[in-house]
């Protein structure tokens, strides 16, 4: 275990190895249709199965961390991640990227898993989560910035990710190796708060589908409807992810002083508004407004729900579930807003997502408000659960020779 005040580095450096990949996700996928001969339709779905690949590895190493080991799993994920991206950036052929992309995706849920496991059982997991955060949004705006400047082709960002990957192999060896030993001396059983945990999960399905599909279709907002230059939409992108680093450090500095149903719930509802401002804009004002308002306030309210996650289980299954569940919903949100905007047009979206997200910031509110009420809950039982036991005196008025001792009840 890392020292209570002290960030621990290693997890911070596997957090931002596995989330890279969904933030690069629109170059990625913009990349792949002008670098192969695929559709835009084609290259979302390759976008797509890389989110799905990632997700499956989360829903299927949730409860496993533990008993495989952190440090063997982060290796065998980072390793697929270096194979699969670094091959699928040197291919040309779209069978060999897709499987590339396949198997880098499933590395990159290898590693978040990993990290999500570990951050959950930190003493406060939502300031390591905030660092994580700011550590993929400074990564992915570099970017950003640096791989138009490379020239075009689908390999760069996919060999970003990949280099990102093996730089954070060597930094492995100081996560606790675990295995079957150590998980036999921590506490075992089902989930806790199983309902709350599900319908956690299944809010951010649609949360995270709501978050994509405006992001999975913004460059041809800016592009079409605000009738912006490609350069332009590129800078507006730039300026949005540095106002979430803003945004991060504004949430690290306040960390549980708000509670967590106040940042969740309004910052849910802020973003709502925020998506129908972009969808509906006509000028550079109105799509820049709408796009660095929502990456201010997005990575704020991902790392208090991380954080809640957290709360739900100190073996971080939650935190696992409800990321992969996320990573459903980031999966099909490109999807989802192309055909939305086919349908009815960038404004109707908008609105479709804003309603959405209104419909589910309430239920997300409600588990954040109890899990105040969980907490104290725990605390009063474990305050509780050590009992005083009398200690006999003989007829001299002398202790026994054999001291009685703090027993707990249960």
């Amino acid at each position: 275990m890392f020292a209570p005040r002290t960030t621990p580095w290693p997890l911070v450096a596997l957090f931002t190895a596995g989330y890279l990949a969904p933030y690069l996700l629109p170059t990625v996928v913009g990349r792949l249709d002008s670098g192969l001969p695929l559709s835009p339709t084609q290259a979302g779905a390759v976008g797509s199965a890389l989110l799905l690949s990632s997700a499956s590895a989360g829903f299927s190493l949730a409860s496993r961390v533990e008993r495989l080991g952190a440090r063997r799993l982060a290796r065998a994920g980072l390793a697929l991640a270096v194979l699969g991206y670094g091959g699928a950036a040197l291919a040309q052929t779209v069978p060999a990227v897709v499987l590339g992309v396949l198997a880098g995706g499933f590395g990159s849920g290898t590693a978040t898993a990993v990290a999500a496991t570990r951050i959950a059982a930190e003493r406060d997991p939502h300031r390591v989560t905030t660092v994580g955060l700011l550590s993929v949004s400074a990564l992915a705006g570099a970017v950003y910035l640096t791989v138009p400047r490379l020239g075009p082709g689908h390999g760069l960002p996919l060999a970003a990710i990949a280099l990102t990957a093996l730089a954070v192999w060597p930094v492995t060896g100081r996560l606790p190796a675990d295995g079957p030993a150590v998980e036999a001396r921590r506490p075992s059983g089902p989930l806790p708060h199983r309902r709350a945990g599900l319908v956690l999960a299944a809010c951010m399905l649609g949360w995270s589908l709501a978050q994509n599909s405006l992001w999975g279709v913004s460059g041809r907002i800016g592009l079409t409807q605000a009738q912006l230059s490609e350069t332009t939409v590129g800078v507006v992108f730039a300026v949005a992810l540095g106002a979430g680093l803003l945004g991060v450090t504004v949430a690290g500095a306040l960390g549980p002083r708000l509670g967590l149903a106040v940042p969740i719930g309004a910052g849910t509802v802020l973003i709502a508004g925020c998506i129908a401002l972009s969808a509906s804009a006509t000028d550079l004002t109105g799509f820049a407004g709408g796009e660095i308002a929502w990456n201010t306030l997005y990575p704020v309210v991902l790392s208090y729900v991380i954080g809640l996650a957290a709360s739900l289980d100190p073996r971080g299954r939650w935190a696992v579930l409800v990321g992969s569940a996320s990573s459903l919903g980031t999966a099909a949100g490109p999807l989802t807003g192309s055909v939305l905007s086919a349908a009815a047009g960038f404004p109707v979206m908008g609105a479709v997502l804003a309603a959405g997200l209104l419909v589910v910031a309430v239920p997300m509110t409600a588990v954040a408000l109890g899990s105040r009420s969980r907490t104290a809950a725990e605390t009063a039982v474990a305050a509780e659960a050590v009992e005083v036991v009398e200690i006999p005196l003989d007829s001299a008025g002398a202790a026994p020779a054999a001291p009685a001792r703090l027993t707990p009840t249960a």
